[in-house]
């Protein structure tokens, strides 16, 4: 296509829009970012990190972020003015990693910070022009110098990112629906503070009061010190919006609930907010040219941890299909999927973490609690039942199982039913085009890629050639992996696989791997051992043996099948086929019915 003055300008630098620039740039494709506050804002806001987010982040090469974090504390509940704990309990049960989930559990940190440039001018967009066929035109507006001087910039850019945020012009302009309700009555009072407290701990995450009534939390984040912690205060018998203003009621109000006197001393509030629950989305992602995703595409209550983690996969399905199709790969058609695939599971997102939220507020009414466990002078116990059961969380809190089965460009050939619901669990033994691709450890290296049967020396061990890699090594949001699972190195079959993706995909945009099961026979790794009698035959593909299965029992193949899996640059499996007829539909869907390169942008 004609190169614009900016290929993709991205509005906001919070997370979705870092991690759409950052996928945008590991394809090489030129990102503008704008972003109207001149500095990192203070405080944490949606630091949980589920366990898919993980996964894109060692997509994306950053897994540095996994070791940076730290896990979720146990919840320990206690009545107002007491230290005292009346309940302590973990908001997820701890479960084991396994070869094909090697994330596990929900950690704190906030991802950005590290990541995050610094942005001069502080440049806010104002307006755009409808787009044409070409380019969208922005009307930016920036402000440089201490006296605040402002000058107006035009942007011709290919795309527009709106990742501005719920109060974010971009869905406005743009016309699209934002239905949902405000949770006017759950107004919440969010901070950071520096504080000590004698016999309050930083192994828990300590809650004091009653939902329901008047409640506030401190979990400590060693991110501002080994003296912070950052609150939050709900009520539904005090207004709290004079306290926002008011630092010396606030540090009172605080003190009067943990207690102890002279033992809490606050030694500085470093920024307080208000936040009242809004559960809305919008009705579709984007329109022509320009887009939306992370708040400024969907709110919904904290609960659950699900906005930061949602907004970033956003991002990433977005981000290498605009990638694609600037480039000139693929199809404009291709971006009229990011609607399809994020829209049902946003909707499914907003049903759980708003029933969560209705647990944790006892929005019902309900007494949820047996008559004989609450006390006739104080309900806690009920209370107490109600922050437990909202604050657990399923394991379809980790995101795992969110899908794209309905998608229009997966293709599955297995012919195995399952679950069509967007936001589920890992179903035991299925795996369907559209579901997460599991990670497998233990893959050895026997053969590079562009090797000949006949120059393999006789005897080639798998132990020789390299260290044993993991599936998620494969993968990347700048290429396809095509993964084929054969007994053999079957020359005919090999080869017709890939016959075909020279067909229908530039060689550049997917890594072919062939992956074969360990023969008993030889427990070494003999090449000869899966190799026919075809010698000569060239091997453009790497080979990798499942040197202890978790390949084949994770993508659910038996040792003597062949079976192709395609998984694309979002870490999602894209077909599930049995050989090229599948295979040539899948890429067909994303690239068009024959890639013309001489039209392609290259970079």
């Amino acid at each position: 296509m004609t190169a614009c003055t900016t290929p993709v300008l991205v509005v906001g630098a919070g997370p979705t829009g870092m991690i759409a620039a950052l996928t945008l740039a590991r394809s090489n494709v030129p990102v503008r970012i704008i972003e109207k506050e001149l500095q990192h804002r203070c405080g944490q806001r949606g630091p949980g990190i589920q366990p898919r987010t993980f996964e894109v982040f060692h997509f994306l090469h950053v897994p540095e972020i996994h070791g940076r974090a730290t896990p979720f504390l146990p919840l320990q509940e206690h009545n107002r003015g007491s230290l005292e704990p009346r309940n302590t309990f973990p908001i997820v049960e701890y479960t084991e990693p396994t070869p094909a989930i090697p994330y596990v559990g929900t950690y704190f940190y906030d991802p950005v910070v590290p990541y995050n440039a610094k942005f001069m001018g502080q440049p806010t967009l104002e307006a755009w022009r409808p787009p044409d066929e070409k380019c969208v035109r922005a009307k930016v507006v920036n402000h440089r110098g201490d006296d605040r001087e402002e000058f107006e910039e035009d942007i011709e850019a290919a795309y527009l990112i709106g990742a501005d945020g719920a109060k974010g012009m971009t869905r406005k302009q743009l016309g699209l629906t934002f239905l949902g309700t405000t949770r006017e009555h759950d107004f919440i009072l969010l901070g950071d503070i520096r504080l000590e407290a004698k016999g309050l701990d930083r192994d828990h995450w300590h809650f004091f009061g009653q939902m329901s009534q008047d409640m506030i939390s401190f979990r400590p984040t060693d991110e501002l010190g080994e003296d912070g912690w950052q609150f939050g205060l709900s009520s539904r018998a005090t207004d709290l919006k004079g306290l926002i203003h008011d630092r010396e009621a606030l540090v009172n109000c605080i003190r009067d609930f943990i207690g102890v006197g002279d033992g809490v001393k606050v030694k500085e509030v470093m920024w307080v907010s208000e936040f009242r629950p809004n559960m809305r989305m919008v009705n579709k992602f984007g329109v022509g040219r320009i887009f939306v995703a992370g708040d400024a595409a969907h709110v919904h209550s904290p609960a659950g941890g699900q906005g930061m983690n949602s907004s970033v996969q956003d991002a990433l399905n977005l981000a290498w299909k605009i990638a694609l199709v600037y480039k000139g790969f693929s199809p404009a058609s291709l971006l009229g999927t990011y609607t399809a695939e994020r829209l049902p599971v946003i909707a499914e997102m907003l049903g759980y973490t708003t029933e969560m939220h209705n647990v944790m507020f006892d929005e019902s009414g309900a007494d949820h609690t047996p008559p004989s466990t609450a006390d006739d002078n104080d309900n806690s116990k009920n209370v107490e039942s109600n922050l437990e059961r909202g604050m657990r969380r399923g394991k379809n809190m980790y995101m795992l199982g969110v899908n794209y089965r309905t998608s229009p460009i997966v293709i599955d050939d297995s012919g195995v039913p399952a679950v069509q619901n967007a936001y589920g669990e890992i179903q035991e033994g299925i795996l369907r085009a559209g579901d997460r691709a599991p990670d497998a450890p233990g893959l050895v290296p026997i053969l590079p890629s562009s090797c000949t049967l006949s120059n393999v020396p006789t005897g080639s061990q798998s132990n020789g050639m390299a260290a044993d890699i993991r599936m998620f090594d494969l993968f990347a949001s700048t290429h396809h992996t095509v993964i084929i699972f054969t007994p053999t190195l079957v020359v005919p079959f090999v080869q017709s696989v890939l016959g075909t993706l020279q067909q229908v995909v530039p060689k550049e945009l997917v890594r072919r791997v062939v992956v074969l099961p360990r023969s008993p026979s030889e427990p070494d790794g003999h090449v000869e051992s899966w190799t026919s009698s075809e010698e000569g035959q060239l091997i453009d593909v790497e080979v990798l043996v499942d040197q202890v299965g978790h390949a084949y029992r994770g993508y659910i193949v038996e040792k003597h099948e062949t079976k192709v899996v395609v998984v694309r640059p979002d870490g999602v499996v894209g077909a599930v086929v049995h050989g090229a007829t599948g295979l040539k539909r899948y890429f067909e869907g994303v690239f068009g019915k024959r890639v013309a390169m001489e039209d392609a942008v290259q970079i």
